[in-house]
């Protein structure tokens, strides 16, 4: 149990302070070369006028770097690398317990936080260089969601036919068969999640956010028994405290693409590895929220005559046009974060 512990640990303060250590390289790197947003926000997502969001958010004048989330699956892929290394140099039972990379457990959420980094890298450099094929700049949103598609499709192949899962757990219910319907689930699963990533949109919201997020998928792994697992979500959040060291208000870079679309597919892979995608939906139930106020402000603007039911979408835009300080929307979500974090492990561990 403690050498256990140990395992969880130590590997997440190395990440941490990895993280803290590679910040002022890479944001001398971005501010050098000038990788924010050009131009303010001037459209919604469905083309109208963005008047509240263009005050909320002036890119154009504040010229804060953008993927800032390379501190999080660089401090990750940096932990990774050297405690393999050392379990392959120096092979002792410390160095090989230490090394967590291992292919039944860890290999698939890996691969996803940087294969969804990559694609939100390319996204943020055409966003800061003012090119791309929709109004912010950058890959479509079609183009990004055509890439999740994809990513859903590899990780739900792997689960459904390399690692023959075929139920999902549902507490206080047991194992639900669902067969072949674990492609589709785990496709409407990871492209959900994803469109939660807008919630990157405050300084340090998205960092306090994910923090609990993966903090409670360390929590169920390790009563799984899944060390690896949880070794691997702690290291996360090791990353991601030492992004939010520099995130919190005023925020030397935002998270991006590159660090949204990294976390928010990682995560689905956790959740189905951990066999706790039931409760998902209340663990990460404020990045469910965040996509759904979007969806439904589009929805009532369009098949309501073009009346809005937030004053402005996503929902914590929506509280920041009702007058709230954006550092009190900030810590409120931190709170509401961890307590839904609480929650859902709780539901999962006695159901």
């Amino acid at each position: 149990m403690a050498t256990d512990v140990i395992k969880i640990l130590f590997p997440a303060a190395l990440s941490f302070f990895i993280g803290i250590a590679m910040t002022p390289f890479l944001a001398k790197f971005l501010y050098a070369r000038k990788m924010w947003k050009k131009t303010s926000v001037v459209h919604t997502i469905d083309g109208g006028a963005a008047t509240i969001t263009s005050k909320l958010h002036n890119d154009e004048e504040r010229k804060t770097p953008r993927m800032g989330g390379i501190i999080i699956w660089g401090s990750v892929s940096l932990t990774i690398a050297i405690l393999w290394l050392f379990s392959i140099f120096f092979p002792t039972e410390i160095t090989g317990k230490l090394n967590f990379l291992s292919r039944d457990q860890t290999w698939l959420p890996v691969f996803t936080l940087l294969a969804g980094a990559l694609c939100g890298l390319v996204d943020d450099y055409l966003v800061c260089r003012d090119r791309g094929t929709y109004r912010g700049g950058g890959l479509s949103l079609k183009t990004r969601l055509l890439f999740v598609f994809l990513l859903g499709l590899l990780g739900s192949y792997w689960f459904y036919f390399k690692l023959d899962i075929t139920s999902i757990f549902i507490p206080f219910f047991g194992n639900l068969h669902v067969g072949v319907f674990l492609i589709p689930i785990f496709i409407i699963f990871i492209i959900g999640i994803y469109s939660g990533g807008i919630i990157d949109g405050i300084d340090g919201l998205s960092g306090g956010v994910f923090a609990s997020i993966y903090a409670a998928y360390a929590v169920i792994a390790f009563s799984n028994g899944q060390i690896n697992i949880a070794t691997y979500a702690s290291v996360v959040v090791g990353g991601i405290l030492a992004f939010l060291w520099f995130n919190i208000p005023p925020a030397r870079f935002f998270c991006s693409e590159t660090g949204t679309m990294a976390l928010t597919t990682s995560l689905v892979v956790l959740a189905f590895l951990t066999n706790a995608v039931a409760v998902l939906p209340i663990i990460a139930f404020l990045l469910v929220v965040t996509s759904a106020s979007s969806i439904i402000q589009i929805t009532s603007k369009k098949y309501r005559g073009g009346k809005k039911v937030f004053l402005v979408a996503p929902l914590h835009n929506h509280f920041q046009a009702l007058g709230w300080p954006a550092y009190k929307v900030t810590m409120r979500y931190w709170v509401i974060g961890l307590m839904l974090a609480v929650i859902g492990v709780i539901i999962q561990l006695i159901g």
